[in-house]
């Protein structure tokens, strides 16, 4: 069985079109979307509950936080954690479990954005290398409930490169594929701030990361960063 999780916090705009293309998409397969809030203060909730989706709220905002929360509910023996601005490919749910059943532990797809420039397709096309450092959330990630349990799940203490860390500690111990196919995130972000400037400063806290810079710090120049 698989599980779809998907975190949000106040993503009542989009929330509903994702929603329906998962429930169209899961039909008449053996899965579930489990819908984690972090304590919106939009409609998202009643937005999910409307379409009789599993939503629970989690005391605790925080992709890490809210994803564990996720798992801990759901009832899948294989876990797909989702962005709620990201669309997996048509078939996905066959695609991860014939995969699951290959053998392998855990895995992701390529990446790809809308609306989209050369740019951006730049960016996406480095994500079908399996390197660490191109692992981010919107990729989406899948794993067993075995493997996941085994490294304990996302780093609540992390704020930001959680996804980042849970890579690593799975390759430590499963394989990890990344499959052919794309999910389409939203660049929405990009246009925002300036497509090569959020680049640049995804790039400057990933090195700050690694070089052991405390979260807050990365939290904070990320805030000061994309406002500036």
């Amino acid at each position: 069985m698989l599980s779809v999780i998907i975190p949000v916090y106040n993503e009542a705009e989009g929330v509903s079109d994702l929603l329906t293309y998962l429930i169209s998409e899961l039909k008449g397969t053996d899965s579930e979307i489990v819908v984690v809030d972090g304590g919106s203060s939009d409609n998202t909730v009643e937005i999910c509950q409307n379409l009789n989706v599993n939503v629970f709220v989690c005391d605790r905002k925080g992709r890490a936080s809210q994803m564990n929360f996720g798992a801990h509910k759901a009832k899948g023996d294989v876990y797909y954690f989702l962005h709620a601005d990201s669309y997996p490919p048509k078939g996905f749910v066959k695609d991860i479990l014939s995969e699951i059943e290959s053998g392998v532990g855990a895995g992701c797809y390529q990446l790809a954005f809308s609306p989209n420039n050369r740019i951006l397709s730049f960016y996406a096309w480095f994500t079908r290398f399996n390197l660490n450092i191109l692992r981010f959330g919107d990729q989406s990630l899948f794993t067993t409930r075995k493997v996941f349990d085994e490294v304990g799940g996302f780093d609540e203490r992390l704020i930001v490169m959680e996804d980042q860390k849970i890579v690593r500690d799975i390759k430590r111990i499963s394989s990890f594929s990344i499959l052919d196919k794309k999910v389409v995130t939203s660049s929405r972000k990009y246009f925002q701030v300036g497509v090569v400037k959020l680049q640049l400063v995804f790039t400057l806290l990933l090195c700050l990361y690694y070089l052991g810079v405390r979260q807050s710090t990365l939290v904070k120049l990320y805030k000061n960063l994309v406002a500036a």
